[in-house]
C-alpha cells in the first residue's frame, strides 16, 4: 500500500530534520499538528540537497545534484519517488500546489555553490533568494493553505525572514566556509581581512531584515506562529551573540547557542506567545 510508503517518507523526513537541526525541529513541534509533516518534508529535502553540495566530498557532486534535480521533478509530475525524501516533499508540493519556480530558484543556488567561490552583489542576492527566501515561501504556502491574498501580503516578510537566517548562518559558519569549502559569500569580502566595519555593516543589514521577518511572523495564523517565532528568536540570539564577538573571533570559532539556552528561550517565548506580546 502506498498510504504505508508515504508514511515511512514523511518518518525519514522527520528523522533528517531532527538530525541536522534542533532549531528547527522544535519550532516544527510547535506548529498545529498538521503543519508538521509538510514542513518536515520540505526542510528534509532542502537539507538533503544542500549535503549534496556541502559533505559529500569525493562523491561527483555535480552529477548527483542533477540526478536530485532530475528526480524531484518526475517525483512531482508522477506523484512518488523510490527517494523517500523526494517522495514526501512532492506529496507536499501537489497537496499544497507549491510554485514549481521557488523549486528551480533553490536548486540553482545549490548548483552555485559547486562552482562559486566568490560572489559579487548580484549573485550574492540570488543565492540567498534561492538558498533562503524561496523555502520561507514554500513553508508559506503550507502556512496559509492555498489563501492567495494572504500569501501575497506576507510574501515580502517571509523573503526577509529567510534572509536574516541565512546571513547569520553565513557569519556563524565563515570560518568553515572560508577554510574548509573556499566560499565567500559576502559580496566585496576577504575573510583574511574581515573588519569590524565590515562586520557591523553585515549585522545592519541583518538587523533590518529581522525587523521586516518579525513583523510578518505577527501576521501568520495562530497554527504557524508560535513554531515560526521560536526559530526567530533563536536566530535573534545566536545574533546577539555574533555581535559581541571580534570579527577574528568567527574565524577561529563557530559560535551557537547551547541548549540548555534554547530550551529557556523556548519557554519565554511560549510565554510571550500566550499573552500575545510577540
Amino acid at each position: 500500500m502506498k498510504e504505508l510508503y508515504d508514511k515511512i517518507s514523511a518518518r525519514t523526513s522527520r528523522m533528517t530534520t531532527r538530525a541536522y537541526s534542533t532549531s528547527f525541529s522544535m519550532g516544527i513541534r510547535l506548529f498545529d499538528k498538521k503543519l508538521r509533516g509538510p514542513i518536515y518534508a520540505i526542510y528534509g529535502f532542502v537539507r538533503l540537497a544542500d549535503e549534496i553540495v556541502d559533505t559529500f566530498h569525493g562523491f561527483n557532486k555535480r552529477k548527483l545534484l542533477e540526478n536530485f534535480r532530475k528526480e524531484t521533478f518526475e517525483a512531482i509530475e508522477e506523484g512518488i519517488s523510490l527517494n523517500p525524501v523526494i517522495n514526501s516533499f512532492q506529496e507536499v508540493v501537489n497537496k499544497y500546489n507549491i510554485d514549481q519556480q521557488l523549486i528551480v530558484h533553490f536548486l540553482n543556488s545549490m548548483e552555485m555553490d559547486l562552482f562559486m567561490t566568490e560572489f559579487n552583489r548580484r549573485k550574492y542576492e540570488e543565492y540567498i533568494l534561492g538558498s533562503a527566501e524561496v523555502v520561507g515561501l514554500m513553508c508559506l504556502q503550507v502556512f496559509v493553505d492555498g489563501d492567495r491574498k494572504r500569501y501575497e501580503e506576507l510574501k515580502p516578510y517571509a523573503m526577509k525572514l529567510g534572509a536574516a537566517f541565512q546571513k547569520i548562518n553565513f557569519l556563524r559558519d565563515l570560518k568553515a566556509d572560508h577554510l574548509q569549502l573556499g566560499r565567500a559569500y559576502f559580496p566585496n569580502l576577504d575573510p583574511e581581512n574581515f573588519t569590524q566595519e565590515d562586520k557591523e555593516r553585515i549585522e545592519k543589514e541583518i538587523e533590518q531584515d529581522f525587523y521586516e521577518g518579525l513583523k510578518g511572523i505577527r501576521l501568520l495564523p495562530k497554527s504557524s506562529r508560535l513554531g515560526v517565532y521560536i526559530a526567530y528568536v533563536y536566530y535573534f540570539q545566536l545574533f546577539r551573540k555574533i555581535r559581541t564577538k571580534k570579527p577574528g573571533h568567527l574565524l577561529e570559532k563557530r559560535v551557537r547557542v547551547p541548549n540548555g539556552e534554547k530550551y529557556s528561550l523556548l519557554l519565554s517565548s511560549y510565554l510571550r506567545h500566550r499573552l500575545d506580546i510577540i
